[in-house]
């Protein structure tokens, strides 16, 4: 498969509800499922909201499980409407008071193929979630890719390992504040043309508390040029296709991953 139409969602999410906003994100699943989509991502912690500092202690009384009643309705919503889905929650493994700002990652057969969690953790997080400590590789559709959450995106050696590891995208579910819009608009030019590949960035709308976040979805492709940008502060969903025959040329153009000096680097 060469395209793959990706639906992103431009989510503005009710704070501390969970289950109303994955009633509304359902209607957006219908929606890609009618425009064709292969996959939809939303947000970074798209069913509870962000902010630590109103959600605070209540992210351990939302965390998801894995077979939990979340995890179950999307699972059953990709498998009605044939489409692969990320989505970034606070979830829970064994422990419940270990938490994760991750996503669940799940097949059109509403299988569950892996999770992530966030390994960078910004400011307050820290209180409240455990880092993850990996960079795993995906498949679906057989097409490789990799997750990094908001500040992940900030650190240029977690996006080479993803491109090392085979990557040939790259999704950044966000909550970027719009006092930070600058970062939002150099981070996805930087990491795809570093590592010829197409990065995703899938930011929140509205407001929580001091946060204002904007939207303004990006898809860029393996040599740097933004191909797609969402509208500002607009609650929407967005189709893209994508052509991934552009990520081998776009590495055989600009071999940054074939002429690494690994020995220069470390220390």
């Amino acid at each position: 498969m060469s395209q793959w139409k990706l639906a992103l969602v431009q989510f503005n999410s009710i704070l501390k509800d969970p289950e109303k906003n994955l009633d509304k994100a359902s209607e957006y699943i219908k929606q890609a499922a009618q425009g064709r989509a292969d996959i939809i991502v939303f947000p970074e912690l798209f069913t509870t909201g962000y902010s630590p500092d109103l959600i605070g202690r209540d992210f351990f009384q939302f965390a998801h499980k894995i077979n939990g009643s979340a995890f179950n309705f999307l699972a059953r919503t990709a498998r009605e409407v044939n489409i692969n889905i990320i989505a970034p929650l606070v979830f829970t493994l064994d422990d419940p008071q270990t938490i994760y700002n991750g996503a669940f990652i799940i097949n059109r057969q509403g299988e569950l193929v892996g999770t992530y969690a966030k390994n960078h953790l910004w400011k307050k997080e820290a209180l409240f979630f455990t880092p993850g400590s990996d960079l795993p590789i995906f498949k679906l559709d057989d097409i490789p890719f990799g997750i990094l959450i908001c500040y992940d995106g900030g650190f240029p050696e977690a996006a080479r390992a993803l491109a090392i590891r085979g990557a040939k995208i790259i999704f950044a579910p966000s909550a970027f504040d719009k006092n930070d819009s600058h970062l939002w608009d150099i981070y996805f030019p930087a990491r795809s043309s570093e590592n010829g590949c197409f990065t995703v960035g899938i930011n929140r709308t509205g407001r929580e508390g001091d946060i204002i976040f904007f939207g303004k979805n990006k898809v860029v492709n393996p040599v740097g040029h933004l191909v797609f940008e969402g509208r500002d502060n607009s609650e929407e969903l967005q189709l893209v296709t994508i052509n991934l025959e552009e990520v081998e040329q776009a590495r055989e153009r600009f071999p940054f991953l074939r002429d690494l000096r690994p020995d220069l680097y470390s220390g």
